[in-house]
């Protein structure tokens, strides 16, 4: 498991092209027949992959967690970002088709994976919730944006207040419509979470062109398919692709209020 370590907004301008790769940007998390992991110290998030071969692959536990097992003091959500694929959880099996979630609760001690492409994205927790899947037909679907604006997109909850309970993880996901480029503009912070935009279903040559930093002085970070971008509480994220695309978000922090952000005006990006 990698660790990147925490950032000062004023760290930021300084930092060549590669830099800001390194300390921001998750490019290897899908290997095949791997699990892989990145332990962010922004609100202590774990995000990975996890692209089983022929035979299941196993959630390890790191020993930077000191723990007797992954989720002894952690819950978990998973989207599938590729085929039909199961995660299996304390023996019991969950089935997951493309763009489904499934949370695990804190205290779950087996968590393995067979078929599919697994996103994991993970936070601290304080108690027990319990193992829920959710389908795209299940999720809290909100319809934002329009052609004109090229941003027509819908957004699905998963994890967050009113739909699956968790101690502080919430996480969706945002479908682009055909024709529409940009997400989550005008952009916003959100001082007292951590989020972390991983996005998929992009062709190999496509790219999103993920726009980060303080409103005033921001910087690009172009990303392609099934790369993630870590994102701290002081920071922007937003972007805009060469085509069409879907991308998981995920936050941990402070509240679980999907509203509690400072909107950004387009006037005032730099």
């Amino acid at each position: 498991m990698e660790v990147r370590y925490a950032t000062a907004p004023d760290q930021v301008p300084g930092m060549t092209t590669d830099r800001l790769r390194d300390r921001f940007l998750a490019e290897d998390l899908f290997v095949p027949g791997e699990v892989r992991l990145v332990y962010s110290l922004e609100d202590r998030m774990v995000i990975g992959g996890a692209v089983p071969g022929e035979a299941p692959l196993r959630l390890p536990c790191p020993e930077q967690l000191r723990a007797e097992y992954f989720l002894e003091r952690r819950e978990l959500g998973v989207v599938n970002v590729g085929g039909p694929g199961t995660v299996t959880v304390d023996g019991a099996e969950h089935p997951l088709a493309a763009r489904e979630c499934l949370y695990v609760g804190m205290g779950a001690r087996e968590v393995s994976f067979s078929g599919g492409v697994f996103y994991l994205v993970s936070t601290s927790a304080h108690a027990a919730h319990p193992t829920v899947r959710a389908t795209l037909e299940d999720a809290e679907p909100v319809r934002l944006g329009s052609q004109e604006g090229s941003n027509d997109r819908t957004i699905y909850k998963y994890i967050h207040a009113k739909g699956i309970q968790s101690c502080q993880l919430v996480l969706g996901v945002t479908v682009l419509a055909p024709g529409s480029m940009w997400n989550t503009m005008p952009c916003h912070t959100h001082e007292r979470r951590t989020e972390v935009y991983l996005y998929f279903d992009l062709a190999q040559d496509a790219r999103v062109v993920h726009l980060m930093g303080r409103p005033d002085e921001t910087r690009n970070l172009m990303v392609a398919d099934r790369q993630a971008v870590i994102s701290p509480p002081w920071s922007v994220h937003c972007g805009f692709g060469t085509r069409n695309y879907a991308f998981v978000w995920a936050m941990g922090g402070e509240n679980q209020a999907y509203d509690d952000v400072e909107q950004v005006a387009i006037e005032e990006m730099r």
